[in-house]
């Protein structure tokens, strides 16, 4: 099948309106925000998909899949279009997106049973909308809220910056429904706990659009108590500091909807009214009045346990302040790419891993080293430091973030600067036995290290893709590594 074989294929199952052929429109979709300086200078060197196509129904995802998977067309799920690992890059000339913006209902908003039922093109900001029109909640608040949907959040095992409360998306999916490339459309039912076998739901969970298709989803609503929210801030000697106090606080028992601890640099770009060149620590507590204020005693007595840590506190508004303009918006994005087009020759990436409480530590102290040591471009960098922001009982995460002056062409810049520096990350995580990927995924762009993130249990997955994807046409590179890929990735 060729081009042209396939937009006549197409034209059978979708009406005209369904398919997109625009150049713009293609040109678009061959990458997501990890190649955005390159897409904004006109210089991808990947190639454009075929057809974008938006299916209003589970039933023409099948027809679609079938003919796809029949004919070997490579499918890119895509739901929001705010992947950050390349997850949406297109590596196969013979490509079709599959976008969920007709996919768009609200199917029901429970209160009793406190669960909302979507479909997968749903914006999470629309859902939240209206959960919070009912005093309620989804939990979920992503940087990228206002245009993520939900879709895009299941299959990509996103995360919100309310997390050590609510959980991970995954602790939110009560039950979903996803379509696989034999066209088979399979419904995991919404009941709050079952022992039926292993947890089905985590086959579509993080998938990434390589296994299947999810064309709807149900997730957990709470009670939404905004007069409630508590805030708390702390100039703190240092990183580990700062990361014995948030260990305190979670192995007591307490649940902050926000724990977070920033590397001095980091603080810098985050907090530059009032930082003082020193690492910030901070937490919100949120929820009915009596969690708050058990949650805020935990905190004040954890910080008490660790005063040698603690070099003064911040006002609590400063904090209140911030978070609420911590997401950006379409506009936001459409702005920095604008910038990008002629005049910013600046940039900034984030690798984010996880690893036990003992462990996250050292993994900070050594990459910290090895990349000031070993990066060769070094002196371009215009900030290295890190943040911890989403924590559990046994351990917690590292968001590195380093921004660079960009000295080299626009094509070149991931391969010269980013790469070098998440090689350096992903190494000493791995090395100490962590995860390389806490929550942005593998996407193509962490896909060489993906046997190693796994190790033995590498079978498990491999026999997934075998089992579900034989043919291999769902979103090729992603997750599983392809050698041929390589080449856009070094």
């Amino acid at each position: 099948m060729n081009a042209h074989e396939l937009l006549a294929t197409l034209g059978e199952i979708l009406t005209p309106a369904q398919i997109n052929t625009d150049p713009d429109a293609l040109y678009d979709a061959a990458a997501d925000r990890y190649k955005k300086f390159a897409k904004a200078r006109r210089v991808l060197d990947v190639p454009m998909p075929v057809a974008i196509v938006y299916p209003s129904s589970a039933e023409q995802v099948a027809a679609l899949l079938v003919m796809c998977n029949e004919h070997g067309v490579n499918v890119i799920p895509r739901a929001g279009k705010t992947a950050t690992e390349g997850g949406l890059e297109n590596w196969k000339d013979l490509t079709v997106v599959i976008d969920a913006q007709n996919l768009d209902r609200v199917i029901r908003i429970d209160a009793y049973n406190m669960q909302a039922t979507v479909q997968a093109g749903v914006r999470l900001q629309d859902l939240e909308d209206q959960a919070r029109a009912m005093g309620l909640t989804t939990g979920h608040s992503p940087q990228s809220k206002p245009v993520a949907k939900l879709g895009g959040l299941v299959a990509t095992r996103s995360i919100g910056q309310f997390s050590t409360l609510y959980g991970g998306i995954e602790d939110m999916v009560v039950g979903l429904e996803c379509v696989f490339p034999d066209g088979h459309i399979a419904r995991i039912k919404n009941v709050p706990r079952r022992a039926g076998g292993p947890d089905i739901r985590h086959i579509a969970i993080g998938n990434e659009g390589t296994l299947c298709y999810i064309t709807e989803v149900t997730v957990k609503l709470f009670r939404y108590f905004g007069d409630n929210h508590r805030f708390y801030g702390y100039l703190v000697r240092d990183v580990e500091a700062g990361l014995r106090v948030l260990r305190e606080v979670m192995v007591n028992g307490y649940r902050p909807s926000v724990a977070r601890v920033y590397s001095e640099e980091d603080a810098r770009q985050h907090f530059y009214q009032w930082h003082r060149g020193e690492c910030v620590l901070l937490f919100m507590a949120e929820g009915n009045r009596h969690i708050v204020e058990a949650t805020c005693q935990g905190i004040e007595e954890a910080v008490a346990a660790h005063q040698d840590a603690i070099l003064e506190p911040v006002d609590p508004e400063l904090i209140r302040s911030w978070f609420t303009h911590l997401n950006w918006s379409q506009k936001d994005i459409d702005d920095e790419f604008a910038g990008m087009v002629e005049n910013d020759s600046h940039a900034g990436f984030t690798t984010e891993i996880s690893a036990d409480w003992e462990t996250i530590p050292q993994i900070y102290r050594n990459v910290m080293a090895r990349v000031r040591s070993e990066f060769e471009r070094a002196d371009d960098l215009t900030m290295l430091g890190g943040h911890s922001s989403h924590s559990y009982i046994n351990g917690t995460n590292m968001y590195f973030v380093y921004n660079y002056r960009i000295n080299c062409a626009p094509e070149d810049e991931l391969r010269v600067y980013h790469h070098p520096i998440q090689t350096i990350i992903v190494e000493e995580t791995l090395r100490l036995g962590g995860s390389m990927c806490h929550h942005h995924g593998i996407g193509k762009y962490r896909s060489e290290w993906t046997t190693a993130e796994h190790g033995s249990a590498y079978y498990m997955l491999e026999k997934l893709k075998t089992a579900f994807d034989p043919n291999g046409i769902m979103n090729w590179g992603a997750i599983y590594p392809q050698e041929e890929g390589m080449r856009f990735i070094r």
